[in-house]
């Protein structure tokens, strides 16, 4: 089993890194889930650690660390999630495209340049959000410019001018005919959808989808409306670091959440009702595969999707410079679950694979 861990940063060009589960499946399996939580906790060496877990609605949080308890409790905390924001990116989307506001066939140009005449292959937002877009993992032009701030905030500076700009000078190749995980791509389908619907990302995000979830404790700026957010830290563990500042790829990382936010916004994916029912149903259904053998991967509309003994599961890694997230859920068991770290991603973390090997033996 191999999920991908992506950290968002100019050094790897928000590409993918393998990472496996902890242990052969079905071990520890048998042991109760909220001391299965706890262990997982444990092996993170991570100032702040917590894997929370939802069974058919039914919560158990387990929190701790290598850092001294924060005066607000870890479970309360708001942490980054990176690319686990690309979920949200695409619930908005498929909510949007069954309203007929944003249709997945719809191309970029005509939503972003409208003056201008369309190509004879043109982007589409489905290819944006299924990273079949052709577009390389981040502009060509951004890491020259995040080399001073490669390990804090590389994305800083690059506004959703440059992104756009960027966009319009790209020469994507063959759209619709190879998967290249793109940060740039889902970047740029934040400012498609924003220009389709003139409304502004975060406005359109929480309208559509946060607000109608009920994700009070999620925000997509740092220190916004009250809540505490965990200060992220660099690889050593112990230097802390400045929030993210996502600048033009709000799409694409911008999602700080609470532990429980995140599991209410898993627990909606198990049971989909209400406005976003329909949407809820489509980003599970897939869309697409690629790779062999071990390497091969199934995708949703915006999940990757797993096969467990008992049924697919459907998840998603994200990183930022000084915080890891997972995040996913399993229809057969019933079972969310959501893990976050203070810590920046190292190829040896056992984070993900500790969090993928809960959701794959179940409650």
């Amino acid at each position: 089993m191999k999920p991908y861990t992506d950290e968002p940063g100019p050094a790897d060009g928000g590409g993918e890194t393998p990472v496996r589960a902890a242990g052969p499946p079905g071990a520890g399996a048998t042991e109760p889930l909220a001391d299965r939580l706890a262990a997982a906790v444990a092996s993170v060496d991570a100032p702040d650690v917590v894997f929370a877990a939802s069974v058919r609605g039914r919560r158990t949080l387990r929190g701790g660390g290598t850092a001294d308890a924060p005066a607000a409790d870890r479970r309360e905390l708001r942490y980054e999630i990176g690319s686990a924001s690309k979920t949200f990116a695409g619930l908005l989307l498929a909510r949007l495209a069954a309203s007929g506001h944003a249709p997945l066939g719809h191309p970029v140009d005509a939503a972003l340049f409208p003056d201008r005449p369309p190509g004879r292959a043109p982007v589409t937002l489905h290819h944006l959000i299924t990273h079949t877009s052709g577009l390389p993992g981040l502009p060509r032009d951004l890491y020259l410019r995040a080399l001073p701030r490669r390990n804090t905030n590389p994305y800083a500076g690059y506004d959703a001018r440059r992104v756009v700009e960027a966009f319009a000078r790209a020469r994507p190749r063959r759209p619709g005919t190879r998967w290249r995980y793109s940060n740039f791509g889902v970047a740029v389908l934040g400012h498609a959808l924003a220009a389709r619907t003139a409304t502004p990302w975060d406005d359109l995000l929480r309208e559509h989808v946060l607000d109608p979830l009920g994700l009070s404790g999620t925000t997509l700026r740092p220190g916004a409306e009250g809540g505490r957010d965990a200060t992220g830290h660099a690889k050593d563990g112990t230097t802390p670091l400045p929030p993210l500042d996502i600048a033009g790829f709000a799409a694409a990382g911008a999602v700080r959440a609470t532990p429980h936010d995140l599991l209410t916004f898993l627990e909606a994916h198990l049971e989909p009702n209400g406005p976003l029912a329909g949407a809820l149903r489509d980003v599970r259904r897939p869309v697409l595969s690629h790779g062999r053998g071990e390497h091969h991967q199934t995708h949703t509309l915006t999940w990757f999707q797993q096969s467990t003994p008992r049924g697919p599961a459907y998840f998603h890694c994200g990183a930022t410079p000084g915080q890891q997230a997972f995040i996913g859920f399993c229809p057969a068991t019933g079972l969310a679950l959501a893990a976050v770290s203070t810590r920046r991603y190292r190829p040896a973390d056992p984070f993900s694979a500790e969090a993928l090997t809960l959701l794959y033996e179940g409650p």
